[in-house]
């Protein structure tokens, strides 16, 4: 890796030499970085990392930082930005589990249930952005998770239409943090080139909870003549784990490298020094508004925002009626329950092979562009066959290439970590755009499932294929946009320093020394798009 070679000794001496403080370069540091390179006796004369080393802490951190996701599938329930997929799938089992003749629910109702959740990230994205900022970012993530956990097992509770829109849009503004927090952690702990595998990862739990929640809801349906209703069992029982879960990542998830007291001071350093090559830093708790309005100002991240909308319109409404839709197929109850297993099975292969593509060939617009035409086939394909018992399969098929959204979705969140510089003042706007036009797609995709278009629901397909249409379009110029800008860094870095080779500048050996100053994209001189 860059920059990068054999540690031999940590040399216990005060001076603060190495390049992680040499190198800082400006004053746009965060205040408790500097103090932990500065406070260490364990700085080296010169900090490398051989491949060796970095695997190891690759391992140390995946263990301590991924296992609070992962662990929680293998409790039976997914972690999809820890609570999305757990509420998309819920209500998606809950759907033909009884819940709508319960409840008494009419028209588009249904369709509100989801909506809410997204209106309410919408509106408390921002807020829970800067809370993420201010605060440790692991005790903030745990608590929502255990305050998602309670309202989630109240939704047991809901007679009415009234009481479901309650929860339902509590559960939004405690669910709004797991996305940002998650990225955040991910930029602070993984290298640009580990971070389209691990959020991949992160995503994969969106497979999984298709194939747990369907297992889960097959043995619920067995449950007859209960003194609660199966919905009720289902989010009463997925609730209290997400509780309990909750309490733990709230115990065993570290805040950043600077506070992980799990890890020894030299891998506390190491670890540091390792992401410096990402030229994004660590955190920064200040504020920069002339970050936030360059941010505004750039084309890539607004191409990001399009392709955040127009990927998750879709998903919003598939997420939602899914179920609704497959039995409409001509699949029973039970059937679909277990429909859903193998559908977890192709979410988790087009999420896993988007990611090994993504650090195999380091192309990540190609690979959106190209699972997004799964998408628009089965599209076409809901359009133009007829609904039988000799089409059932093919539909099933067609709707199996309809889940490339989830690679889409991983791959779009590595194209922003990987190519928006500047650690808070600026992602946090990034990420508010980003994540508001995944609220606003998701809060609209139900609504265009029409309660008056039923079975077939031929108009909302006819928008998913304009808007994979804009799609496509879009990762088409972000990627021409970024290799332009690629040439011109080149260019500048070049004119900066003619002595350099042209080898040398096509080589891109950089030394990071602004790695950690808080500087955007546009400030860093050494910061390239990927």
């Amino acid at each position: 890796m860059a920059a990068v070679d054999q540690i031999d000794k940590f040399p216990h001496d005060d001076a603060i030499s190495s390049p992680s403080i040499r190198n800082f370069g400006g004053s746009g540091i965060d205040a408790e970085v500097v103090q932990f390179f500065a406070q260490s006796k364990l700085v080296p004369q010169t900090t490398v990392i051989n491949d060796v080393t970095n695997s190891r802490l690759r391992w140390l951190i995946h263990k301590r930082v991924l296992r609070s996701h992962h662990s929680f599938a293998f409790l039976t329930i997914s972690v999809f930005s820890v609570a999305q997929t757990l509420d998309k799938g819920t209500i998606n089992f809950a759907s033909i589990m009884g819940i709508r003749e319960d409840t008494r629910l009419q028209g588009q109702q249904y369709a509100w249930l989801t909506t809410c959740v997204y209106i309410a990230i919408l509106l408390w994205e921002f807020p829970t952005n800067r809370l993420i900022q201010r605060l440790p970012v692991a005790k903030y993530l745990g608590l929502n998770i255990a305050a998602w956990g309670a309202v989630l097992a109240c939704t047991a509770a809901c007679t009415d239409f009234t009481g479901l829109i309650i929860v339902r849009t509590l559960l939004g503004v405690f669910e709004c943090v797991c996305q940002p927090a998650f990225v955040f952690l991910s930029t602070m702990w993984y290298t640009r080139e580990e971070q389209a595998l691990v959020i991949g990862a992160f995503y994969s739990m969106n497979g999984f909870q298709q194939c747990v929640g369907g297992l889960i809801a097959y043995g619920i349906a067995q449950v007859h003549h209960a003194r609660l209703k199966n919905w009720q069992i289902l989010f009463t029982l997925l609730g209290c784990i997400t509780f309990v879960w909750g309490l733990f990542v709230l115990w065993w998830l570290p805040d950043s490298p600077m506070r992980a007291s799990c890890f020894s001071p030299e891998d506390r350093l190491l670890m540091a020094e390792r992401v410096r090559k990402n030229d994004t830093g660590i955190q920064n708790r200040k504020f920069k508004f002339y970050q936030a309005r360059e941010a505004l100002r750039d084309s890539t991240v607004w191409a990001v925002t399009i392709i955040s909308i127009t990927n998750a319109l879709p998903t919003g409404g598939l997420g939602a009626f899914s179920n609704i839709i497959l039995t409409e197929f001509g699949f029973t109850q039970l059937q679909t329950y277990l429909l859903a297993i193998a559908q977890g099975v192709i979410i988790m292969i087009f999420l896993f092979s988007a990611a090994y593509l993504s650090k195999r060939f380091n192309e990540r617009l190609i690979l959106e562009f190209i699972y997004t035409l799964p998408n628009v086939a089965g599209t076409i394909v809901f359009l133009c066959v007829p609904t039988s018992a000799k089409t059932k399969v093919g539909l099933l098929l067609a709707f199996y290439c309809t889940q490339g959204f989830g690679a889409v979705a991983v791959l779009n969140l590595a194209v922003m970590s990987g190519n928006i510089g500047g650690v808070y003042s600026d992602t946090i706007i990034i990420q508010e755009l980003l994540f508001s036009a995944w609220a606003v797609g998701n809060a609209v995709g139900p609504q265009v499932f029409r309660d008056n278009d039923k079975p077939r629901y031929l108009k909302a397909f006819v928008a998913h294929l304009v808007v994979y249409g804009v799609q496509l379009v879009t990762i088409f110029v972000l990627r021409v946009h970024l290799m332009r800008r690629n040439v011109l860094k080149r260019r500048e870095r070049y004119n900066r320093s003619p002595e350099q080779t042209g080898q040398e500048v096509l080589d891109e050996s950089l030394a990071h020394k602004h790695a950690f100053d808080d500087l955007t994209d546009q400030e860093n001189p050494e910061f390239t798009t990927n």
